[in-house]
Formats: C-alpha cells, structure tokens, sequence
C-alpha cells in the first residue's frame, strides 16, 4: 500500500469506505478485467474502472466509431469518429487515469482466439449486442474458469448477471441461441442512450465487486430493469443440471461449434 500523494488524493473516497480501504485499493490497481465491446455498455464500464484505478484493463472491439454510436457511447466524441474504437478508448482512459494502462485488441473474437485472449484477465464484462458474441463468451469464460459479468439493453430494458466458474451460466438461461432475425437489435429496435450508461454502470460495480470478494454477488441471479415502468425484478437463477456447458453431464467441452463474431456493441 505504497501510495503516492496523487493517489491518496485520487482514491481517498474509496480508501475510507471500510468494506474497501487501502487494502482494497492497491488490488483494484493490480487488477486486470477484459471488456468485451467500447460500446454502449462499455463506455460506461472502461470509464468506471478506469476513475476507480483498475490497474490492466483490456479491450477488444474490431470497429471504428459512427456517427450514430454517440447517441450512448460516451467513450467516445465527435473527434473520435472513423477511429478505431480501441484506440479512442485508449485516448480517454489515458486523459482520465495514467495510473491505468489500457490494452488494445483490435479484432474479432473466434474460437481460435478468445481463449488465449481472456486468458491473461481475472474477470470478463461483456458489453456486447448479439448472441453469437455472448454464448462464445460465456463458454470461453466457463472451459477457462474465468468469472463473467454481463448486461444487456434494447429499448427501454435492461439486464445483469453475474456467472462465476461454478454456474449457473448463461446457457442455464438461454439453452442456445435463437434463429438470426428472431429478436430485434438495437439498430433495428432502438435504445434509449441513458440505458447504456445505467446498465453499464451497475456493471462496473459488480466487476469492482467481484476483484474485491465484496458484498454480495450477482451469481446465480438476474436482475432485470424497465426503464419506462421504473422497476426492479431480482430473479433467482439455479444451475440447470441438464445444461450444456455446466450442467451434469455437460456435451460442450471445447468451443468448436462456434465461428467468428460481430461485436460492435451497443
């Protein structure tokens, strides 16, 4: 706990939280969490741990930033547009703790690559907009006993879990994916910009949570969020003995069956 004066004046509202600390901080600041998208939900995830000293964050996202990505994805700025979204997350990250460095992956996850790439990281958040993405994610995540926290948003709705190795995973909620086309996107259904940053946020600290073993975990819950109704659901989630993936007798034991992703996000 060899804190500089800069950091003691950058991390003081978290030192004297007691569920936090010192001790706390200087994990956060050797910690190292991998999102998956500079998104809509990521945005609000990087910028977060970013500001709360993550020490290693990494980032994968093989797209440029659009015009359109500013109505949510705050990472980035008008300025930011046609660059790599990788790199203008590094921009920011570097304008808002040089305590942080920041790892750039520029590229699309595949089974070929995801594993060797979470491999070096002690929790994954995706933030990503299609199940190709997250069904690869989830599985990458169990075969390599790395926890995962994941959010989705479309429209005005919104949802979190927490899957640690162990299960439930997110195939005890979603056997496999639907038909392409059979649910809407954001780009075809729309968001409500706010979403990203509410959802993203409640991400953030649930991944801060998980580095630190502090408060209760999401594991083994949903929690699902109607922006318009203004309501909460918290719904249980058992491990599913006839999953796939975790289940008892499990058929998915490597990530063959899946293929490249799209993973703009958000």
């Amino acid at each position: 706990m060899d804190f500089s004066e800069d950091q003691i004046r950058r991390y003081a509202r978290h030192i004297i939280l007691p569920e936090m600390g010192g001790v706390g901080q200087a994990k956060l600041l050797d910690s190292r969490v991998l999102v998956v998208g500079a998104g809509g939900l990521g945005s609000p995830v990087i910028l977060y741990l970013a500001a709360a000293g993550v020490g290693t964050i990494g980032v994968v996202d093989d797209d440029t930033v659009d015009l359109s990505n500013l109505q949510r994805q705050v990472l980035h700025t008008t300025a930011s547009i046609g660059t790599p979204k990788v790199d203008s997350a590094a921009q920011a990250v570097a304008a808002i703790n040089p305590d942080v460095k920041l790892v750039p992956i520029r590229a699309r996850l595949d089974k070929d690559n995801i594993r060797a790439i979470i491999a070096d990281y002690q929790v994954v958040a995706d933030g990503s907009d299609n199940f190709a993405t997250r069904f690869l994610v989830n599985d990458a995540c169990w075969l390599e006993r790395k926890t995962l926290v994941s959010a989705a948003i479309l429209r005005f709705d919104g949802q979190l879990a927490t899957y640690r190795p162990g299960g439930p995973c997110y195939r005890c909620i979603y056997r496999e994916a639907p038909p392409e086309g059979a649910v809407p996107t954001c780009s075809s259904a729309g968001v409500l910009g706010a979403m990203a940053g509410t959802m993203g946020s409640l991400q953030a600290t649930e991944v801060v949570k998980e580095l630190l073993g502090m408060g209760d975990t999401m594991a083994g819950r949903l929690l699902i969020y109607d922006a318009l109704a203004v309501t909460w659901r918290n719904v249980r989630v058992p491990r599913d003995p006839g999953c796939p993936l975790c289940g008892d007798h499990p058929t998915i034991t490597d990530l063959s069956s899946h293929g490249s992703t799209n993973h703009a996000c958000g």
